[in-house]
């Protein structure tokens, strides 16, 4: 697996947004999230044409090679492709997994969002390397598309069921992160509790200290 250490260690998983980073670049907040201590950075953007999604993962590509911080792109495994990103993470909706693990290849990272585990089952089976699991609290402007929170007691079940690294995601900020790696979550993903933060390099800094 190419670039940056394996899922089973990451801790802070910081996924870009610009809708809630106060006017802050992709780029800007990855730099900031990685002083504080981000395992790994999903570049996320649901709204930029292809050609600015494509320049903003190169940037990207550039900042965490040198950090030796992984690099995902979240559904678009074609910009992943063209910067040599180091994996891809899809959703139910998106490109299936086992097409994106054939097409990636293996020596990338395929991470697939569930919220059951026969989603997680299928993901393992399908060659994920982790899997997303959530809502876990609610997400307030960064996923409209998000199902209802179902609490840190959604990840017993499937950490009982499926091998994978599991990062929580949905609402997850300092108050009650604790809560979700003690159900069971190997890491968590957050958004807007770092990317909207003032400051986020001590955002993640705390975060990480949680973690």
């Amino acid at each position: 697996m190419t670039g940056g250490i394996h899922p089973e260690r990451w801790r802070l998983y910081l996924v870009t947004d610009e809708k809630v980073s106060l006017g802050r670049t992709h780029l800007e907040v990855a730099e900031a999230a990685i002083r504080g201590g981000a395992d790994v950075i999903q570049l996320r953007d649901k709204t930029s044409s292809s050609g600015a999604l494509y320049q903003a993962a190169l940037a990207l590509r550039k900042l965490t090679r040198e950090a030796k911080v992984p690099l995902i792109v979240n559904d678009r495994l074609d910009i992943a492709l063209a910067v040599d990103a180091d994996g891809v993470h899809v959703g139910q909706d998106d490109l299936p997994a086992s097409v994106a693990r054939r097409l990636l290849g293996p020596g990338r990272i395929l991470g697939v969002s569930t919220e059951t585990p026969a989603e997680a089952l299928q993901a393992q089976k399908d060659g994920a390397d982790y899997i997303g699991v959530g809502p876990i609290f609610e997400a307030r402007g960064t996923k409209a598309d998000a199902g209802d929170p179902k609490g840190p007691g959604m990840i017993a079940p499937i950490r009982r069921e499926c091998r994978l690294p599991i990062v929580a995601i949905g609402g997850i900020k300092a108050e009650n992160a604790r809560s979700v790696r003690e159900a069971g979550a190997d890491a968590v993903a957050v958004i807007s509790a770092i990317a909207g933060a003032d400051d986020i390099e001590e955002a993640a800094r705390m975060m990480k200290r949680l973690l």
